[in-house]
């Protein structure tokens, strides 16, 4: 293998590819990249064997192919090399089977690789009617749910962001059983049911990947989900086990309805919160009153806070209810309607909030009893 390539098309790709290595791998080839150059281009691929990425550089972008050929080069120092090297053309030659040259006009790093014989054979493989999504699209619904998946290993399902499609409706939701954010898609044509849980910590990864709207397909297996998008296939494995039934968790009649300005309902808890920086739970309380609510924090220590945000209500009975400010502040970050709802039946039930406008998300925070 060799070839002449510009650094900056090399390390965006190479940067990419690499999300897919994981420093802490215990299966040694897995700490590679594989370099695989054909006629049509060079393939780049990572994985950790949970999580597989492939991105391609057509031969337009190439400089000179002057032979092809595959190796692995090992991932630990190979971006930095790439990152600080001149910017100026780089070439990359092949000496024998487990050794690379990685040169620019004066500097020449001679580097050992990894047996080829001992990749793993990795299989993109699609679907025939694939889910279809505008880039920007799939970021927002990443972006609406993965705050609210669990970080703890304890009950690993919750760990993934639940994946349903139903029909020409699309459902994704993530929960850690303190909070649950729903978002709803409907899609441009019916789809053959099938639900799935994708890690969140790998749609993590994949949302770092969406700069444009341009389409993903979207391949949904039982054991895996690919992403294609742009020169980029992005492969992860699935979750194993029954994803939490959250249908029910949502009431569709409130006793208390609470019409506020999210700016300014987001900014008084932010205020209140500040009492709770140091606590473990953060909690805040809201009260109704004549003309809104109060929201409130206290701490023994510094001391107390309350603020007055004036909002429409359905009803004139009192609510006192506490929460995590948090979560809440969480939630809240992820709505993009000045005009939202504050939906709650008594101090011991779910606070739901979503937009006026915008039925397509829906968020949940469970109440904390103080007392």
């Amino acid at each position: 293998m060799k070839f002449i390539i510009e650094k900056d098309i090399l390390l965006d790709k190479l940067t990419n590819v690499m999300r897919a290595v994981n420093p802490r791998n215990i299966i040694p080839i897995l700490d590679g990249v594989k370099f695989d150059l054909k006629k049509e281009g060079l393939y780049l691929t990572a994985s950790d064997s949970d999580l597989m990425i492939q991105s391609f550089i057509d031969k337009k972008e190439i400089k000179k192919i002057e032979k092809t050929g595959t190796i692995i080069i090992q991932a630990k120092y190979l971006l930095d090399i790439i990152r600080k090297l001149p910017n100026e053309d780089i070439n990359i030659e092949v000496i024998d089977s487990l050794k690379i040259l990685i040169s620019t006009k004066n500097t020449v790093f001679n580097l050992n690789c990894l047996n080829l014989d001992e990749y793993p054979n990795i299989n993109f493989e699609e679907t025939k009617n694939p889910l279809i999504l505008k880039g920007n699209i799939l970021k927002e619904i990443i972006n609406q749910t993965i705050y609210a998946v669990s970080t703890q290993e304890a009950r690993p399902i919750l760990t993934g962001v639940n994946i349903k499609v139903e029909d020409n409706m699309l459902n994704c939701i993530a929960t850690d059983s303190y909070r649950m954010s729903k978002k709803t898609i409907k899609l441009d044509k019916s789809y053959d049911s099938i639900e799935v849980v994708i890690p969140g910590k790998n749609l993590n990864e994949f949302d770092k990947l969406l700069t444009n709207d341009n389409n993903v397909e979207i391949h949904l297996f039982t054991n895996k989900v690919l992403f294609k998008y742009d020169d980029y296939l992005f492969q992860s494995n699935l979750l194993s086990g029954s994803f939490p039934n959250t249908q029910s968790l949502v009431p569709s009649e409130f006793k208390f309805i609470l019409n506020a300005t999210l700016n300014s309902f987001r900014e008084a808890i932010d205020r209140a919160a500040l009492l709770t920086q140091s606590k473990d739970r953060n909690i805040v309380k809201l009260e109704t009153t004549e003309s809104g609510v109060l929201i409130s924090s206290y701490a023994s220590e510094i001391g107390k806070v309350e603020e007055n945000v004036l909002l429409d209500k359905n009803t004139d009975e009192s609510l006192v209810i506490s929460f995590s400010s948090k979560y809440m502040l969480e939630a809240l970050r992820n709505l993009n309607e000045e005009e939202i709802l504050i939906l709650i039946n008594s101090e011991c039930s779910l606070i739901t909030i979503k937009s006026v406008k915008d039925e397509s998300l829906i968020q949940v925070v469970l109440p904390i009893r103080t007392y």
